[in-house]
C-alpha cells in the first residue's frame, strides 16, 4: 500500500500482537500484579503491542471499571515503543463509544471493536458501517474493526469492510474469519493506508502473503519467539522456513484457541512460568486429562521442554 497517499492515521499495526488474557486472582479479582508480571516478560520479546481486554482478555465477562483498571495496569507495564490495543466493542454504538473514550483515557493507541451481533440479521452491511463511521467520529483514537464470525455469528463481507476503511479514523481491520480469498480481496477494495490484521496464527503466514501487515494472535501469548520468527521469516523473504515454522505451530496455536479456549490458553501460560490463573464463570477450567494434553503438545511443538 501507498502511505504516502493514505487518509489514514500514521499508527502502524505492522509485526506481531498477542491478546492476552486477564489475570484473576483466586477470588475472581482482576490481578494487577500478575498483569504487569506478564507483561515484563512478554516486553522482552520483538512483539509490537499488546491486545488488552480483547476475546482472549474475557472484556464480556468484566465491568467497566474493571476493563479501565486492566487497560492503566496495562499502560504503565508496556514497555515504550509498543502499542496498546484496547477492546472497547459493545452492543450497543454509544457505550462502545465510552468504552473507547475512557481507552484512551488510559492511554490506549488504538481502539479494538468487535462487530455488534446480537440482532443477527438486523446487522446488515448498512447497518455495521454507519456503526464504525458514528464510532470513528467520536472516537480520539483510531479504530480497528474486529471481524470475528465464530464468535458473533456475523461475518461482514469486503465490500463492508472496505467502506467503513474510508472513515480516516478507521485504520484496519482484524479479520478472523480464515477466508484467505476474502482477505485478499479487502486489500484490493481497501483505501491505501487501511490495515488488515490476520486474527489467527492458523492462518498468519497466507494472510501476510495476500497483504495483512501482521497479526493478533493468541499464539504469541505462548510462544512468542515462533511468532515474530515467522513474521522475520516473511518480510526477509524467506518463505519456505517462514512456512515451516507455521505448519510447527498449527497444533500449538490450536490448543490454545479452538480445542482448549482461554482455560486452555491460561494453563499453557502457568505451565510456562507466567501468571495464568482461572477463568471467569460460566467459563470451565480444565480436567487433569486436558491439561496432560496441553502439557503434551506444547513439548511436541518445541514450546515447553
Amino acid at each position: 500500500m501507498n502511505q504516502s497517499t493514505s487518509l489514514h492515521s500514521p499508527v502502524s499495526l505492522a509485526g506481531v500482537f498477542p491478546p492476552i488474557p486477564t489475570p484473576f486472582d483466586e477470588k475472581g479479582k482482576v490481578d494487577r500484579g500478575a498483569l504487569a508480571d506478564n507483561l515484563a516478560r512478554w516486553n522482552e520479546y520483538g512483539l509490537a503491542g499488546y491486545v488488552v481486554m480483547g476475546s482472549n482478555g474475557e472484556s464480556v465477562l468484566c465491568s467497566e471499571e474493571e476493563k479501565a483498571a486492566v487497560w492503566e495496569t496495562a499502560r504503565k507495564a508496556i514497555a515504550p515503543g509498543k502499542l496498546l490495543i484496547a477492546g472497547t466493542g459493545a452492543e450497543s454504538t454509544s457505550e462502545t463509544i465510552t468504552l473507547t473514550r475512557r481507552a484512551a483515557e488510559a492511554g490506549a493507541d488504538v481502539a479494538l471493536a468487535v462487530t455488534p451481533h446480537y440482532f443477527g440479521g438486523m446487522m446488515t452491511s448498512e447497518a455495521l458501517v454507519r456503526h464504525y463511521e458514528v464510532l470513528a467520529h467520536a472516537s480520539p483514537i483510531p479504530v480497528l474493526v474486529y471481524n470475528v464470525p465464530k464468535i458473533t455469528g456475523i461475518d461482514q463481507d469486503a465490500g463492508a469492510n472496505a467502506r467503513a476503511g474510508q472513515h480516516p479514523n478507521v485504520i484496519g481491520l482484524k479479520e478472523t474469519g480464515g477466508n484467505i480469498a476474502k482477505m485478499a480481496d479487502i486489500v484490493r477494495l481497501a483505501e491505501p493506508g487501511f490495515q488488515m490484521i490476520a486474527g489467527s496464527a492458523a492462518f498468519f503466514f497466507a494472510g501476510l502473503a495476500v497483504g495483512a501487515v501482521g497479526g493478533i494472535l493468541a499464539l504469541a501469548n505462548i510462544a512468542p519467539a515462533q511468532s515474530v520468527e515467522i513474521y522475520r521469516l516473511f518480510k526477509a523473504g524467506k518463505w519456505v522456513d517462514a512456512a515451516e515454522l507455521q505448519r510447527r505451530m498449527l497444533p500449538v496455536n490450536g490448543a490454545v484457541t479452538a480445542r482448549f479456549g482461554i482455560a486452555g490458553l491460561k494453563a499453557a501460560l502457568e505451565m510456562l512460568g507466567y501468571y495464568g490463573g482461572p477463568v471467569r464463570m460460566p467459563l470451565l477450567e480444565l480436567g487433569d486429562e486436558q491439561r496432560a494434553e496441553v502439557r503434551g503438545i506444547l513439548v511436541e511443538g518445541g514450546v515447553l521442554d
